[in-house]
């Protein structure tokens, strides 16, 4: 039997990114753009993956690492300010276990030659099944994939 727990944790994180605001938002909210970035490691397969981008639309993905049951990422969009802000919640799972529940913003500001992007996510991770560490890393590395799919540094507007 599981020992039953929850940890709770907030972290930020900043990238200044060399392209406009616009554009960074449309990684956010373009299905063919997010498709881009918000992916699984290359090693893992991929399952569904709906995304239904407006105020009280959800967003499911499903990916399975080499060695183990599937990861499952379930989000509801609860604010959208186009350009300026989103704010959803989303669980994660592995299997049929929750690990976490979550409450992420995602902010985009001008910022000379291009956006201060700012992600802070209040998270409570579940039964010892999550960390706010692991949850940071992933997050971390998700944006790097954000970047690498902007290309090339464009002249803000």
């Amino acid at each position: 039997m599981t020992d039953r727990s929850t940890s709770h944790a907030t972290f930020t994180i900043e990238r200044r990114l060399n392209h406009p605001p616009a554009r960074v938002y449309r990684a956010f909210s373009d299905p063919v753009a997010k498709a881009a970035w918000f992916i699984a490691p290359s090693e893992w397969r991929t399952g569904a993956h709906t995304f239904d981008f407006r105020v009280g639309g959800r967003e499911h993905l499903e990916s399975v690492p080499p060695d183990g049951p599937s990861v499952t990422f379930e989000a509801t969009y609860l604010d959208i300010v186009p350009e300026i802000r989103i704010i959803y919640s989303y669980d994660m799972r592995i299997g049929d276990e929750r690990i976490s529940v979550s409450l992420a913003a995602v902010e985009f500001l001008p910022a000379p030659a291009g956006t201060l992007l700012t992600v802070t996510e209040h998270g409570i991770y579940l039964d010892g099944l999550d960390t706010v560490e692991e949850r940071r890393r992933g997050t971390e590395e998700l944006l790097d994939a954000l970047t690498a799919s902007l290309g090339p540094a464009t002249e803000a507007r």
